[in-house]
């Protein structure tokens, strides 16, 4: 549609302004069509290009539009020619026409490769619903998407804002006060809202990796007293709560997101840098701009609750679809939170891939859309209330690779205190373990690389030549296993396998947790042999650093997991997850 069946110069899509500047080989956004200088490069300032776009009529409006579409087709529009051309036209030097037209080809390819290179780097902080990196694509129409943008103070509850030499921590929070148009049917009526969805986005110091901390609504915790600025400027304190669901840290008793702030560093320990709060449009809206998520069903999928009704299999789901997709919990696992969370992490990781995929970085048209969405359903807190400063965020969070990225539950159990469960309590141990690698910043996809590091080097000590039953020598405890174990084992051996060598020591001085095999390294042969008779897992298999001398015997310690002579023992079928996780690179079906 062009700008005079618009009707009006401000209903003019900002996405069909893009054009190509011949002088620059850049693509650049006209606010104002009737502008006849060329506007500066979008590597230059949002305000310069705003300030451009203020002066003249609507008289150049069709020509500017032609030329964005042309622009984006990669070709130059019908009638619009480059200072070259018209230069050839006048001499009649149709050569120099054609020179002219291979050199803006170039210039074009060239620009295609920059343009993708500035949108990794605008669209790169893309948790937070991806508001973060949308935002930063904004600086092109500076004073329009500030305009947007909703603060409110963190009342000292942050760290004040954050620095580029430091690790950097977000709260997003997700609130289901229903505002907007056609959410009436979500939330709960007339509340004031709550903290319905929070994730803490802890980003490493060295930008090379990130964890997302999700922390159930419903878990019950401390909130403390929170100074909380009101409408007329003054300050209140609202009382602390303690022993209370999570999820009242917003919207009750007139907290706003700094309380929630505070409750999350009375419970972790880890000060956020800033908060942004999205509500049920941002989902509604970003997910339309990005032309739909993919997401996959295990099963399928009907909730009368949230109104979600899909089929298995694999989808592309926008809008009221999204938001229901992302409220849903009744229809998958046991029903709860946690359940719901994990759906959560796993749409928003697709979330993240679409928006980096290149069907995205390459659109202007979907970038703008983006900045638009982005800006309009986010309330950050007053330190970066400004487009220029999530700009700055947004460039630092988009550093880490997609990989290095791990969306994580923070542990929790049933409260004992309930006996119809609806409320969970911190797993204290495993809480706090994961939260200090949060504090110290300890990378969760750094821990899980090294476990598979340690892994590999722990079955390659089987690999390698075997001794002959005869030569292996060995001494056997008890440590642990069923009584007999040791004797009968013994029996095993030099009855059964021909390891004849063998002794039984009786109990072993301290009980161990599992079945361990004792050697030193020019023994290496006969330990291999007889992991090999016992059916040991290479996590058996304790290596020393000296050698035995004459004829000193490995020691063979029988634990809880031996199950008789001759049975193989075995590691789990899968490492129990004590941690929720969700990798961020990793597609997987949800149900």
């Amino acid at each position: 549609m062009d700008a005079q069946s618009r009707g009006r110069a401000d209903e003019i899509d900002p996405a069909d302004q893009w054009v190509l500047n011949p002088q620059t080989g850049n693509y650049e956004l006209r606010l104002d069509q009737s502008a006849p200088q060329s506007v500066p490069s979008a590597r230059g300032s949002g305000r310069s290009s705003t300030r451009a776009g203020a002066a003249g009529s609507r008289g150049a409006a069709a020509r500017n539009t032609a030329a964005g579409n042309g622009a984006r087709r990669g070709t130059t529009a019908p009638g619009t020619e480059v200072p070259e051309q018209r230069r050839s036209r006048r001499t009649g030097d149709t050569s120099g026409s054609r020179a002219a037209q291979a050199q803006a080809g170039r210039r074009k390819r060239k620009q295609g490769r920059s343009r993708k290179k500035k949108a990794l780097l605008w669209t790169g902080g893309t948790l937070a619903l991806v508001m973060v990196g949308t935002a930063t694509a904004g600086y092109l129409y500076y004073e329009h998407l500030n305009s947007n943008i909703t603060s409110v103070p963190d009342d000292g509850a942050g760290t004040g804002g954050f620095s580029k030499d430091r690790a950097i921590n977000i709260l997003v929070i997700g609130t289901d006060k229903r505002t907007g148009d056609g959410n009436e049917g979500y939330g709960d009526r007339n509340s004031a809202g709550h903290a319905d969805t929070t994730v803490l986005l802890h980003v490493s110091k060295d930008r090379t990796n990130a964890t997302a901390l999700s922390i159930p609504r419903d878990l019950i915790t401390d909130i403390p007293d929170c100074p909380t600025t009101q409408e007329d400027g003054s300050t209140k304190t609202i009382p602390g709560s303690p022993n209370t669901r999570f999820n009242v840290s917003l919207g009750q008793s007139g907290r706003t997101p700094s309380c929630t702030m505070r409750t999350v560093t009375e419970l972790t320990g880890i000060k956020p840098d800033h908060f942004m709060v999205a509500d049920f449009n941002a989902v509604k809206t970003l997910t339309s701009a990005v032309g739909g998520v993919p997401i996959c069903l295990a099963k399928d999928i009907k909730d009368p609750d949230s109104k979600l009704d899909l089929p298995a299999g694999e989808h592309e789901i926008e809008g009221e679809e999204a938001l229901a997709f992302v409220r849903t919990r009744h229809a998958v696992g046991f029903g709860g939170d946690l359940d719901r969370i994990k759906l959560q992490q796993q749409f928003l990781s697709s979330l993240m891939r679409k928006l980096k995929s290149n069907d995205t970085l390459t659109s202007p048209t979907k970038l703008v859309k983006l900045a638009e969405a982005g800006t309009k359903a986010l309330t950050v807190d007053s330190q970066i209330n400004d487009i220029m400063k999530l700009r700055d965020l947004g460039l630092e969070l988009g550093k880490f690779d997609m990989k290095n990225l791990t969306f994580a539950t923070v542990p929790v159990r049933d409260n004992p205190a309930e006996t119809v469960k609806a409320t969970v309590v911190l797993d204290e141990s495993k809480a706090e373990s994961l939260f200090a690698m949060v504090r110290e910043d300890v990378s969760l996809t750094e821990v899980e690389q090294k476990k598979k590091q340690a892994k590999d080097k722990q079955n390659a000590l089987l690999e390698g030549t075997r001794a002959e039953a005869s030569d292996v020598r060995v001494d056997v405890f008890n440590g642990g296993g069923p009584t007999g174990a040791a004797q009968k084992t013994l029996d095993w051996l030099q009855n059964t396998e021909g390891v004849l060598k063998s002794a039984n020591k009786g109990n072993a001085p301290a009980d161990v947790t599992r079945t361990t095999l004792e050697y030193a390294p020019n023994q290496a042969d006969q330990a291999r042999a007889l992991a090999d008779l016992m059916g040991l897992p290479a996590a058996a298999l304790k290596p020393g650093t000296q050698d035995a001398e004459g004829l000193t015997a490995m020691t063979l310690t029988l634990g809880p997991d031996f199950k008789g002579a001759g049975v193989p023992i075995t590691g789990p079928a899968k490492v129990p997850d004590d941690i929720q996780k969700v990798e961020a690179d990793k597609k997987v079906c949800a149900g």
